[in-house]
């Protein structure tokens, strides 16, 4: 999460269909699942009972606390990341941390608000080894909570990935070596594009790279997008427009989770929320983006991504719509723009049922006539409701930066 690492970008020459908290992570269950789509947050305040009501207000689901607020979150119905310097490999290394760390799981791995252990953001892969040590260590303790791990983006040198070569390969080494030592339950990373004056360009090689490693491992993934500056000379606050962009592409890759970098931070700027506690214009928008975000991910959940595909976009990671695919936009009755749309395909078998379209301009709204294969229904994702249309197409007007799911109506009904 070192925001640091954007300056590789500026040098020049170089994972529930309302906004109600979602229920504690069951301790009966034999392994961690997902559950509900993860909405979440980086570097946010002490969490007590006025920041509980507001993260719910925003659509939040999962805060970090210590062992202190884990009752406190239970009262609020929201799920928990406990941090703790216990849960460190270096504890598995010495007698009396060791003995330390298995009295903190004994103690914690009882209360119904945990749902996942923090512990590290960015190892390199020489640290693999260590790590996936103690993910195993509390795997074998506590199997329904989850070991979470924040990799680094695809814009990290080699020396930062502990891999070599250009940044396809060793990104993709990376990914390899963490899915293959670490053996993690789900897979997040973060990745901010929005630059002063443009975008980076390697947003969606991250996405799809992440999507295909996830696949490969099958686990789910997380997704931390920019929602703030730490350097205003070369970053830019993303505006409400911009940050739909970032949580519907982040749905159409088939991720479930989100998180935002950042909550509440000194040094920070355009945060969601002020060092005061006033929420600003991105935590309001939240208030409907997050809601949607976890009823979208939830349709999606017992589906397979089976492709993620650009209709005009040519940047690295995108991958163009084959002109055979199932759903695709028709071109005459659609709005035509430079970034052009996006489709995430989805199905519980090879054959896609669903697609998620979202509309790549962020500054402009734009209409799209989607064929099918079939009559489709829409997806509303502010009631949770699915609406027939009469004919094997659909009429969707879409937000800057906003996106639909639609899917093939069953020949059940």
């Amino acid at each position: 999460m070192n925001p640091n690492l954007l300056s590789l970008l500026v040098t020049p020459g170089l994972l529930i269909a309302s906004c109600a908290a979602a229920p504690a992570a069951e301790t009966t269950a034999a392994r961690w699942q997902v559950g509900t789509p993860i909405v979440t947050y980086w570097c946010g305040p002490t969490v007590d009972d006025r920041v509980a009501r507001q993260m719910i207000e925003g659509g939040f689901n999962l805060v970090w606390c210590g062992e202190g607020q884990l009752d406190l979150a239970h009262r609020h119905g929201l799920r928990a990341m406990l941090t703790d310097g216990l849960l460190s490999p270096a504890s598995l290394d010495n007698a009396e941390q060791r003995q330390k760390l298995e009295a903190l799981i004994e103690r914690v791995r009882q209360r119904p608000a945990l749902y996942a252990y923090y512990i590290i953001d960015e190892p390199a892969a020489g640290q693999f080894a260590a790590l996936g040590r103690l993910v195993s260590f509390l795997r074998e303790r506590d199997p329904a909570r989850l070991a979470y791990i924040n990799l680094f983006p695809t814009y990290a040198n080699n020396q930062q990935l502990g891999t070599q070569g250009d940044t396809v390969t060793a990104y993709r080494e990376h990914l390899r070596q963490y899915v293959s030592v670490v053996k993690p339950a789900l897979i997040s990373y973060d990745h901010y594009q929005f630059r002063l004056k443009d975008d980076s360009k390697e947003y969606f090689l991250n996405l799809a790279m992440i999507r295909r490693a996830a696949q490969e491992a099958g686990t789910p993934f997380l997704n931390i997008v920019q929602a703030c500056t730490w350097a205003p000379d070369t970053m830019r606050v993303p505006n409400t427009n911009e940050l739909r962009y970032l949580v519907h592409t982040t749905l159409a890759y088939g991720a479930q989770g989100i998180s935002y970098y950042v909550y509440a931070c000194a040094n920070h700027h355009g945060s969601l929320v002020g060092l005061d506690g006033n929420p600003g214009p991105l935590f309001h928008a939240l208030r409907s983006y997050n809601p949607e975000f976890v009823a979208v991910a939830g349709q999606l959940q017992p589906l397979r991504s089976l492709g993620v595909y650009h209709t005009a976009l040519k940047e690295a990671g995108c991958e163009a719509l084959p002109p055979d695919s199932p759903f695709r936009p028709i071109p005459s009755k659609s709005s035509l723009t430079a970034r052009g749309f996006l489709l995430g395909l989805f199905g519980s078998q090879a054959t896609p049922s669903h697609a998620y379209v979202v509309n790549l301009d962020y500054r402009s709204e734009a209409t799209v006539s989607l064929a099918g294969p079939d009559r489709l229904e829409v997806f509303n994702a502010a009631n949770g409701q699915w609406a027939a249309t009469s004919a094997a197409q659909a009429e969707l007007k879409l937000a800057p930066g906003g996106g639909r799911l639609v899917r093939v109506v069953s020949p059940a009904k």
